[in-house]
Parts: C-alpha cells; structure tokens; sequence
C-alpha cells in the first residue's frame, strides 16, 4: 500500500488592497501632480537646470540629471495617436469594453484611459480628445484621489 502524496507546500499569498497609486506627499514625491488632477489641471514637469519638459512626469531629469524641476500646464486637448480596446479582465468601476490612448500632447505622448466612447468602432487615429480627470475611490486615510483619462471631442466617437 502507498503512502498518499504530501500537500504542496503552502505559499503567502499576497493581496493587493490598494491597486491605486500612493497620491500622498508622504508617499510620493510627484504628489502636486495629483493634487493637479484634483483641479482639473494637467501638468507635468520641466526641468529647472536644462529646460527639457518630460511625460510621464519626472523626479529628475534624465538629460542632465537635475532634481529641480517646476510644474507646467499642458494643453486639455490632444489627438490620438494610437488605441487599444480591452474587452476581458477590465478592471472594477471601468466600463467595458476599456480604450486605453496613446494621446499626443504638446508633442508628448500621454498614456491614459480614453473614457465616454460610445462605440469603439468609431475611433480613429488623429481624433481629437480632451483631458478629463476621474474620480476614483478614496485613499485609505479617506482623501479623495483622481486619475488621468480623456474623452473624446465632440463629433469624434
């Protein structure tokens, strides 16, 4: 008679409670750019030493190295210039099908959800979107927490 096989070993299995990005200035030093987004405001930075302006926003610059840097407005208007539509997996509070942009912004590009599209279809390239921060759920200290996304123009979805 045989011995049943021993039960694998059990791993930790680790959770994810927060699945959004630490927004606080304890936690982040890009914190203003939130904070931003929370006035309707789409920045990012410049570097005070060589004047080069980056996307996503920077701790420091990487042409010359400096972590001095200011906060600047980019424009609420871009156009696409890429897309992808993700039908399965979309994460909880986000519509389905999910569009996910590269969005050209004064000559950067921008990442982001692109939300209120009525039919994915009818996207195109060059499209014109425009900037609109969502609210999403709160930190766990209670603050509110916003993050970017874009809609689409008037007449482009």
């Amino acid at each position: 008679m045989t011995e049943p096989a021993a039960a694998p070993p059990q791993r930790p299995y680790a959770r994810v409670v927060d699945p959004l990005p630490l927004e606080s200035p304890e936690h982040n030093k890009l914190h203003p750019f939130y904070a931003h987004l929370a006035e309707g405001r789409l920045t990012t930075t410049r570097c005070r030493r060589c004047g080069r302006v980056d996307w996503p926003p920077r701790g420091f610059c990487p042409a010359c190295t400096s972590d001095a840097f200011d906060w600047v407005d980019l424009p609420h208007v871009g156009r696409i210039h890429g897309f992808s539509i993700q039908e399965t997996g979309v994460p909880a509070g986000f519509p389905r099908p999910l569009v996910f942009a590269i969005v050209d912004v004064a000559g950067l590009r921008v990442f982001t959800p692109l939300l209120g599209v009525g039919d994915p279809a009818t996207l195109a390239v060059g499209a014109e979107v425009r900037f609109t921060p969502v609210r999403v759920a709160d930190d766990p200290q209670g603050q509110p927490r916003h993050l970017l996304a874009f809609t689409p123009a008037k007449g482009s979805s």
